[in-house]
This record gives structure tokens, sequence and C-alpha cells, in this order.
């Protein structure tokens, strides 16, 4: 065999092995561009938000809404109470010294989010596209509807809306609620004040006929005067979503928020105990005349939490 011969067949060998080599190297480049990204962790989310590095998470809920949030004892106890103490162990915020609960009326929510006074509120907030250009919001984490709450001596006279429109009563509700533009939006006259206690403690003293408010918080009123009161279904057609209440300039918050809350609504549907079901048979479930479950979350990221990390068993 030539001498040259055999160098050029092995040249030629060569090259063939190394243009293979360049297309196999240049097809596994390709299926690692097109290989998704890793997932944000929560770690990281928690880096970008503004309670990163605080000792304390502050929630805003309300003081005087038994079932939802109330203080007894100097303890703050309610299905909301619950649900805030599930996002702060959630967010690495377990025990008294690092998470405060601090007091929000009604009108005081979105003020107080937007003056940094509290990080979250967890207060009968309803998601509205109105309120969503002041602040975020994670949830929904429950659904409810307006209702109205009566003295069983006006049971059976106040049983429509044509009966709220009467001017021979006076109907109450709370200042800078949902509640509030619903009847007025249905031509009922309400006279307007700063918490729900104040209405049901000014019928308990004859100054107000009825009151109206989430179902929520009436079956609290409810609850605390089983003989004195009755919950009145009213027509107004309308569903109040209930959702956490976020600072809107800080989105990873939110995100966070959104993500602890899913994971109990997976849980929930997984058929496991969730955090969420234990919270609304303590508080809220035996008072509700229907059976409630968790609605799913909207706007949810994914995540990789430590748990997801781990390995299974």
């Amino acid at each position: 065999m030539n001498v040259f011969s055999s160098q050029s067949r092995l040249r030629s060998v060569a090259t063939t092995l190394a243009v293979a080599l360049t297309l196999t190297l240049a097809a596994a480049a390709g299926c690692d561009s097109r290989k998704e990204p890793d997932l944000p962790t929560v770690q990281e989310k928690m880096r970008e938000s503004h309670i990163y590095g605080q000792s304390k998470l502050r929630i805003g809920v309300a003081t005087n809404e038994p079932l939802m949030g109330d203080l007894r004892n100097g303890q703050h106890v309610g299905f909301d109470v619950e649900i805030g103490r599930y996002i702060a162990a959630s967010l690495g915020y377990e025990g008294e010294q690092q998470l405060e609960f601090v007091s929000a009326a009604t009108e005081d929510r979105i003020p107080y989010l937007q003056g940094g006074t509290v990080d979250l509120v967890v207060s009968s907030f309803s998601m509205t596209e109105e309120r969503k250009k002041l602040v975020s919001f994670a949830g929904p984490y429950f659904v409810t509807t307006q209702e109205v709450l009566v003295p069983v001596r006006l049971k059976d006279k106040i049983r429509t809306l044509e009966d709220l429109r009467d001017p021979a009563y006076k109907v109450c509700t709370t200042g800078g609620s949902t509640t509030e533009g619903e009847l007025e939006k249905r031509q009922v006259k309400a006279l307007v004040v700063k918490d729900v206690w104040d209405c049901v403690a000014g019928i308990r003293a004859g100054r107000y006929d009825a009151v109206s408010s989430d179902e929520t918080i009436l079956a609290g009123f409810l609850a605390t005067y089983p003989k004195e009161f009755e919950i009145v279904d009213l027509p107004f057609g309308t569903s109040e979503l209930l959702g956490i209440g976020v600072p809107i300039g800080d989105p990873a918050l939110r995100d966070l928020v959104a993500y602890f809350l899913q994971k109990s609504y997976q849980q929930g549907r997984d058929g496991q105990a969730s955090p969420w079901l234990t919270a609304y048979n303590r508080t809220l479930g035996p008072w509700l005349r229907a059976e409630k479950s968790q609605p799913q979350p909207l706007e949810v990221p994914k995540l990789v939490d430590f748990d997801d990390k781990a390995p299974r068993r």
C-alpha cells in the first residue's frame, strides 16, 4: 500500500470523526438551550422582598370581628388570625417574638400597607379592581357573600332589598367596605361607622335596625349573640373574594404568600389536613350554613421550597 494513500485515508477518517463530534456537541448544546431554566427558590424571593432581614413580621388584623379577627384576654384569635399565623410561619416567622399583630380597622387597611405600618393585611379584605390599583393581593383564601344581620324582633319584617330601602329602618355598615358600595348601588341608604361591632352595638342599643357585611363577619356576631340575631339571605348576587393584602411595590412578597396559600390548597386537594381546613374547623366552620372549602389562589408562581428539594421516602 502506498504510504501517501494510507495517510490520506487516515486524514479522511479523522476529519469525519471530528465533524461527527462537532455535530454531537452542537446537538447537545441545542438540547441544553431548550431545557427550561431552573425555577426560582423561596429563598431567592425572600431576598427580593422588603421583609428580608426583618426580625419581626407585622400583620394587620381585625380585633373586634368574632370568628374572623378578635382580641380575647390579650390574645388574637379567629380564622384570619390563623391564616396569618400559617403564612408567617411559612415565611420563617414563628413564635410571639417574631410575629406582631396590628389592629387594623376596615378603613385603615390600605393606608397601613401604603405607609409601612404593616407588612401584610389578613382582615376580611375583598379583592377588587379599585383596590388593586393601591395594594396587591394574594389569594383568594376565602369566598363569601354579602348578607344582612337583623335582631330577632325584625326577622319577619326585613326579608328583602325593598324592606331595606324602607326609610323606617336604619341600616348600618362600615366605611371603606365593599358593602358600602353595594348598598349604595341598590339605593339602600346606610349609616356608615368605623367597625361592624359599632353597628351591632348600635342595634342592641336601639340606634340601628340592621347591619350589612360579609357573611363571615356576621356569622361571628351571630355566634356571640345567638338568641338576639338572625342572618337574612338577601339577593345581592355578589361574591366577595377575600385576599391577603400586600404592599403594591413588593411583588416578591405577594408571590411568596400566593405560593404558600397554594401549598395549603394542594394539601386539601390531596386529602390531607391542610392548614386552611384546620383554621376553618376551629373558627368559622360550625357557624356557616353551607359547607366551604379553600378556593384556589390566582396567579401563583412556580417556586422551589426546602420541602420540594427534600428526598422522597
